[in-house]
């Protein structure tokens, strides 16, 4: 039998957060090998973290990650901020939204590697961990990536831009799209959802006729109260919020924004 040393067992215990009575058993039956020993404890704790997965995981965190080949955003869930505030969980997402860069454009299929990062959050905290829902944007000519993610790890904006801006512009814009509110629906007017353009027209409507006004005036207030819904909510139309003065395609000057994601944790997908 091999000789296992207490200094063997606390590192194994340091890598899995597992009981030191644990290690030391995965220890013995690996013959000291550390790599094995961890790879032992995963395969004998599937059970147990699939009972977990079960559980909700209503906290979290969002990772973006850019690349010369694209970007994407991850959004990865736990059942306790506790863990999601944790060096490791960070480090964890961190790590799915790198490894999706080499996926293929659109909503990504977590990987065997991208599960088995996750595994190891289960294994070391005995909560739930999940991988929420990763999105691939590729990089065409010209193309460029803005990224923020907020303070708390809650809420990440991956925005995608084609043209002439910096990169503090970007940023920027992210920010605005996290803090914006009400929150940007489309980045111009036509992309805004059909259902919601029409509940509103038809809201406006109704009031232009409750006033009683002639026809063409009625039509030029349904007309006024759209535009404004639109600046409200079209992304490039919003006044930027650290400066009201200048509206986002102020900002982004000849440049264009072909989309934008934000990720809040817990939200429907």
């Amino acid at each position: 039998m091999a000789d296992i040393s207490a200094k063997d067992v606390m590192a194994l215990r340091n890598k899995t957060g597992l009981s030191m009575m644990e290690c030391k058993k995965a220890l013995v039956e690996t013959g000291g090998d550390q790599e094995a020993a961890e790879d032992f404890l995963r395969k004998k704790m599937k059970g147990k973290m699939e009972t977990r997965s079960d559980r909700v995981a209503g906290e979290g965190r969002v990772a973006v990650s850019v690349n010369d080949a694209g970007a994407t955003i991850v959004e990865i869930r736990a059942e306790t901020d506790f863990t999601a505030k944790n060096d490791q969980f960070i480090a964890a997402t961190d790590k799915v939204a790198q490894a999706a860069l080499a996926a293929g454009e659109g909503p990504v299929e977590p990987t065997d590697d991208m599960k088995a990062t996750i595994d190891e959050i289960r294994i070391s905290t005995g909560e739930n961990a999940s991988i929420a829902r990763i999105r691939k944007v590729a990089k065409a000519d010209g193309d460029v990536f803005g990224a923020y993610v907020h303070h708390d790890g809650k809420t990440g904006v991956l925005l995608h831009a084609n043209g002439d801006v910096g990169d503090d512009v970007l940023k920027q814009v992210c920010m605005h799209v996290t803090a914006a509110v009400p929150r940007p629906l489309g980045v111009t007017p036509d992309e805004i959802p059909a259902d919601l353009v029409e509940k509103e027209r038809k809201f406006r409507v109704e009031q232009a006729v409750e006033s009683g006004k002639p026809q063409e005036i009625a039509e030029k207030m349904v007309e006024g109260g759209m535009r404004k819904f639109y600046s409200e909510i079209a992304l490039l139309e919003q006044d930027f919020v650290m400066d009201p003065s200048k509206k986002i395609k102020d900002l982004i000057g000849d440049a264009s924004i072909k989309a934008f994601y934000r990720w809040q944790v817990g939200e429907e997908a």
